[in-house]
């Protein structure tokens, strides 16, 4: 009886003390079992401790803060063109101290007088501006012979000629950028003023001889002129499709500061065609003038008016 009595005292002691020391830990209060004698036999004191808390059955993935933001893109970028342009016809006239002669070439003549030709255009750009250039260098060498009345006498003329067009100049992108896709309707509009320098060489060697082989009359002309234009231009590109895109360009130099008579320009229309993530196959049509004159008393100049097919290859950086 006396044990039955210790032993109730004992749970009613617990079942008081335990909330409050739980509370003055920081930790809930244990629940005492109803049944004594299943306590007791679950432990020594006779009573269970702070039940674990659950835990949840999957881990909860935690936001990991990345060490570093997404590194911007640069504000640079450029275009490099590697092209060629073909006229299907040349005419214009050449003038050296007075004496003119007319051009009027296809592109077969064009063809068997090239001796050598180089055309690239390159841009840079840093957020909205930037600067282009537009170089091109063409030599070409002829030779023709003649036979006289009769056969008394034979004529030869050699003629060279090297036409040289360097463009810089500053510009300003309206739109978006270039590059070689892009949704459709995507639009680029640049503007741009600058620099044209011109290098212009003509050589012209004739010979006259008597069928015995002597020498009746040679006589050698040569002209050459580096000079500049201001040049005022614009550049403007809409995309058709992802990958297919119209272009278009025109430009004028010159007003004549130079010269008498000194102008130059061009006009440009085609479509280019992404073959990759960064390049483009462009064909189009241009044209291309040129009129100058030194204005002499003996005047020296020249005009060419040139159209045909272009057709380039730009890489997108």
């Amino acid at each position: 009886m006396f044990n039955q009595v210790a032993g109730v005292s004992r749970w009613a002691l617990a079942a008081v003390t335990l909330p409050l020391v739980a509370q003055l830990a920081g930790s809930p209060p244990a629940r005492a079992e109803a049944n004594p004698a299943a306590a007791q036999g679950s432990g020594s004191d006779g009573f269970e401790g702070p039940e674990e808390p659950s835990m949840p059955s999957e881990p909860v993935e935690l936001p990991v803060e990345q060490a570093s933001e997404t590194v911007p893109e640069s504000d640079w970028r450029g275009t490099v063109e590697l092209y060629g342009f073909a006229p299907l016809r040349a005419t214009g006239s050449v003038t050296i101290r007075g004496f003119e002669s007319d051009v009027d070439s296809d592109l077969g003549d064009i063809l068997s007088a090239l001796d050598w030709a180089t055309f690239v255009r390159a841009s840079v750009e840093k957020g909205r501006w930037g600067l282009l250039t537009d170089l091109s260098y063409v030599k070409l060498s002829g030779e023709d012979g003649t036979t006289g009345p009769r056969g008394r006498f034979t004529g030869n003329t050699k003629v060279s000629t090297t036409q040289g067009i360097y463009d810089f100049a500053l510009r300003y992108r309206a739109g978006a950028e270039e590059t070689a896709i892009a949704e459709p309707g995507a639009f680029t509009f640049m503007p741009y003023a600058g620099v044209r320098v011109l290098d212009m060489g003509l050589d012209v060697q004739a010979e006259i001889r008597e069928v015995d082989g002597t020498r009746r009359l040679e006589a050698e002309r040569s002209f050459g002129r580096t000079w500049a234009q201001p040049l005022l231009g614009f550049q403007a590109t809409y995309f058709l499709s992802p990958k297919l895109r119209a272009f278009a360009r025109a430009d004028i130099g010159g007003f004549d500061f130079s010269g008498a008579k000194n102008y130059s320009g061009n006009a440009q229309l085609g479509l280019g065609y992404a073959v990759g993530n960064n390049t483009d196959i462009n064909l189009s049509w241009r044209y291309l003038g040129i009129n100058y004159s030194n204005g002499d008393e003996r005047p020296s100049g020249i005009r060419s008016y040139q159209n045909g097919i272009e057709l380039g290859v730009k890489f997108f950086f």
